[in-house]
């Protein structure tokens, strides 16, 4: 802990990269995973609305195929009622030009008319059929417009009948195009490609229905002529034409007709009336230089209506087979189509739930591996550390929590390794653990033999001093029982650095002044140290050490970093219900990021490393200021560092009892030393204060003459008071200054020799010198370090021996001459002993010291914990 150049910070970790939405790698999982789903079902929509698409245009088509052809009823109809009215037209129009009367006329008219209602009818009627069909396709709203048009003449062309003023080619050619127009109506649905049946279908009985109009074109030259009474020059070979065209028409529908449709037509060829109306019209037929015969209009019209009404009869049973078959297949692609739909909808619902299942078991999954890996990096396996950090005894394993997922794909393996990794983790901290409390072991085995042998030192230099009369050897002997003490303070060091606590206890409160007055006894330049005292505050017997310590370490880095003319002032004042203690120093300083350094150590003790070796007093200052709950905090001077101790109230205790201060040591004899002693270890408030001198009730000034003078003080002028001697200098504490000799020199007054002061003797001064060093064992002070030396008890209670001889100790059984309150001892009856028994004693003691050394060469020694065990 040094003011110096601050340390070199180690470079700051790179910057975290910003997420991009851009770089794939970025993406979340989450959306990865929509990805990985919304990709490919995207692709299924695509080629399943394609194939969705071509099904529902073909239940489309094959709809409007079924309604084009269901209206063909309809169409029939008109076609059959047009037939009948062109056939009559012809016979009344041929009638009129033969003998055209006002009476002629009006039977005409009169027998038209029903024919034409019954025409008008069926036209309405399929209308009204055909609204549904106006958004089909292109060709069929052609070809019904042409038939509408078509019809529209025949509606404008039936005024010129009665009065025969149009040629029967005209009228008839108005008919003949109106029925074509139908006849292209008829045979317009088309199934599409693929569909053959369905378009056999069709043409079966758009080609029946050509059978029939042209039987019908036959019966209306027919019939023209038997109204006329005769042929007209080409009539024979319309006829025959006619004819021609017919017998064509009959095999095109033979050859697409079904069986059962061609035996229905056979069934109606010979039919009785069928076969009547086929033997009049074959009377019409010429043979050889016979001249065809006129029929009988009223016999012929009659018999080849009767023939018209079978074929329309034919003709509709055909067209309902093909509305049938239409209608079925329409049903059947429609039911495909819902079916390819209803299955693409559901393999895509049935994909999505389980891809959706899927990425939320691989993210729930991740989300919980993450979860475990943050909770294990930022919460067990710090707390693991931390209890392995502060934990003394030994830990052979610590238990790792199990995987949180625990499928077999490749995620569980990935949670196994987590698990593995955090196992290893933890492994490697328990032996890191192991290996540092064996370090710290190493440590205090070293510190404890450092500090045997900086207290045998001590002893030596204790006889050495008794014995030496020269005043410059003497000066030398004191600086090495100086550096013999801080040799001491540096093993406590190691000690903190190991984790131990100090040997150094005491079971009773010590004067806060007296605390820091051991401190200043332990750095170099204690010379410099000037305390002020401003509080008689008392510390807890069991923090005296480590408050020792602490203060020494802040004084050594106060007088090793200021000048060295300089003083350091120490000040302690009351802070509540605690103490504050600021130490004031006019040195070097430090820049504001080593003070924020420092503090943050001194607030948060660092573990021990390397730097903490570096900066030894740093690293001992804050571990045992958090040991205590001291809050030690540096802050800049006017001229140096000030350093501000705040003691809390817990280890805060009353002033003991007056009449339980220890006697005085054996190197503290002299009058002021030992007045100065029990002045600073009695009441720390009389401790030298900046601006006045101690008042202690027993170095006030005495009327009468001096008892080292002998001599009274010269007249007009006042006594002057007796100062203590610092147990540190053997000097008077305080500035006071030197009386002028106002007559012949006195005699020679001895003063004191100066003895080296050390912490135990303002502390724990004892009765005598003790046997080795007094202060400091193995096993912790002794009761007279402690500032309790009790009784002893006058016979000792004792259970017996063991199989060595030894007296067994009974547990409390000088009790009560510890907590017994201290008074006026009594003689005790001393009895001698026995040479031979003190003898044997005493060789096997020396032979015990023996096998205590060399078991000490092979055997670590190991701290205690809490509860007194050997760890």
């Amino acid at each position: 802990m040094g003011a110096g150049p601050d340390p070199v910070r180690g470079a700051a970790p790179p910057p975290h990269r910003r997420r991009s939405g851009f770089r794939l790698r970025d993406w979340r999982l989450g959306t990865k995973l929509a990805t990985v789903l919304v990709i490919p079902s995207v692709a299924f929509l695509v080629l399943a609305g394609v194939q969705t698409r071509g099904l529902v245009g073909q239940t489309t088509a094959l709809s409007d195929f079924a309604e084009q052809v269901g209206i063909g009823r309809q169409i029939t109809a008109v076609v059959d009622r047009l037939q009948q009215e062109r056939d009559r037209s012809a016979g009344e129009l041929a009638a009129l030009r033969r003998s055209g009367t006002g009476a002629d006329r009006d039977a005409a008219v009169a027998a038209l008319r029903p024919l034409q209602e019954a025409t008008d009818r069926a036209v309405d009627e399929l209308r009204t059929a055909a609204e549904p069909l106006a958004d089909a396709d292109a060709a069929w709203q052609v070809s019904y417009s042409e038939a509408l048009e078509a019809y529209d003449q025949v509606v404008n062309i039936r005024a010129a009948v009665p009065p025969a003023v149009l040629s029967g080619d005209t009228v008839l050619g108005t008919y003949h195009r109106a029925v074509a127009a139908l006849l292209n109506l008829l045979a317009e649905p088309s199934p599409g490609d693929g569909q053959r049946a369905l378009t056999e279908a069709v043409l079966r009985y758009v080609q029946l229905a050509r059978v029939k109009e042209l039987s019908s074109r036959i019966r209306a030259e027919l019939y023209a002529a038997a109204r006329a009474g005769r042929y007209e020059p080409d009539d024979q070979v319309t006829l025959s034409d006619l004819r021609a065209q017919q017998l064509t028409a009959l095999g095109a529908f033979r050859v697409a007709a079904t069986a059962e449709q061609i035996r229905r037509y056979d069934q109606t060829s010979v039919d009785p009336a069928f076969v009547t109306a086929t033997r009049l019209e074959e009377r019409t037929l010429p043979a050889g230089e016979a001249t065809p015969a006129v029929l009988s209009a009223p016999q012929w019209w009659a018999a080849t209506e009767q023939r018209q009404e079978l074929f329309r009869q034919l003709e509709s049973e055909i067209v309902d087979d093909a509305v049938s078959r239409a209608d079925d297949a329409s049903v059947r692609q429609l039911r495909e189509t819902l079916l390819v739909a209803g299955g693409i909808v559901a393999v895509l619902l049935v994909a999505v739930l389980i891809s959706l299942l899927v990425g939320r078991s691989v993210a729930r999954a991740m989300r919980q591996l993450r979860g475990q890996a943050l909770r294990i990096a930022q919460v067990e396996l710090p707390m693991t550390l931390e209890r392995l950090r502060v934990m003394n005894r030994p830990v052979d394993r610590i238990d790792v929590p199990p995987a949180v997922i625990d499928s077999q794909d490749e995620l569980g393996e990935l949670a196994e390794a987590f698990v593995a990794v955090h196992r290893s983790a933890v492994d490697v901290a328990v032996e890191q653990a192991m290996m540092r409390r064996n370090v710290n072991a190493m440590f205090v085995n070293l510190a404890r033999r450092s500090q045997v042998l900086v207290e045998r030192q001590l002893e030596l230099l204790d006889d050495l001093e008794r014995e030496e009369s020269d005043p410059d050897q003497l000066e030398n002997l004191f600086k090495l029982d100086h550096l013999a003490a801080r040799m001491r303070r540096n093993d406590e060091s190691l000690l903190v650095l190991a984790g131990t606590e100090s040997t150094r206890r005491w079971n009773r409160p010590v004067g806060l002044g007296a605390v820091l007055l051991a401190a200043s006894a332990e750095i170099e330049q204690y010379q410099r140290v000037r305390h002020e005292n401003r509080a008689g505050l008392h510390v807890v017997g069991h923090a005296v050490g480590d408050l020792v310590h602490l203060f020494a370490e802040l004084l050594e880095n106060a007088t090793a970093f200021s000048r060295p003319e300089t003083a350091v002032r120490v000040v302690v004042e009351s802070d509540g219900p605690g103490a504050l203690v600021e130490i004031v120093d006019r040195g070097l300083g430090m820049s504001q990021a080593a003070l924020a350094e420092a503090n943050a150590v001194l607030a948060e003790p660092p573990a021990a490393d390397v730097s903490a070796s570096e900066r030894m007093g740093l690293f001992v200052v804050s571990h045992l200021g958090a040991r205590h709950g001291v809050r030690v905090q540096l802050r800049a001077g006017r001229e140096g560092l000030v350093t501000r101790v705040r003691i809390p109230a817990h280890l805060l205790a009353e002033a003991p009892a007056p009449g339980l201060d220890p006697p005085v040591p054996a190197r503290m004899l002299s009058g002021q030393v030992a007045a100065a002693s029990r002045a600073l270890g009695a009441a720390t408030a009389e401790l030298p204060v900046a601006g006045r001198h101690p008042v202690s009730p027993l170095l006030r000034p005495q009327p009468g003459p001096s008892p080292h003078s002998g001599q009274s003080p010269p007249p007009g002028r006042p006594p002057q008071p007796a100062l203590p001697v610092s147990p540190l200098t053997g000097r008077p504490l305080g500035d006071v200054p030197e009386a002028a000799p106002s007559g012949p020199p006195a005699s020679a007054v001895p003063r004191p020799r100066p003895v080296p002061g050390r912490a135990e003797d303002v502390l724990a001064p004892a009765a005598g010198p003790a046997a080795g060093g007094g202060w400091f064992t193995r096993q912790g002070p002794t009761s007279s370090v402690l500032g309790v030396t009790p009784a002893p008890a006058r016979t000792p209670v004792t259970g017996g021996t063991n199989e060595r001889g030894l007296p067994v100790r009974v547990p409390m059984a000088q009790l009560a001459a510890v907590s017994s309150p201290a008074g006026p001892d009594r003689a005790a009856v001393r009895h001698e002993p026995d040479p031979d028994a003190v003898g044997g004693m005493l060789s096997r003691f020396y032979g015990g010291v023996r096998r205590a050394e060399a078991e000490e060469t092979t055997e670590m020694y190991l701290p205690r914990d809490e509860g007194g065990r050997r760890q």
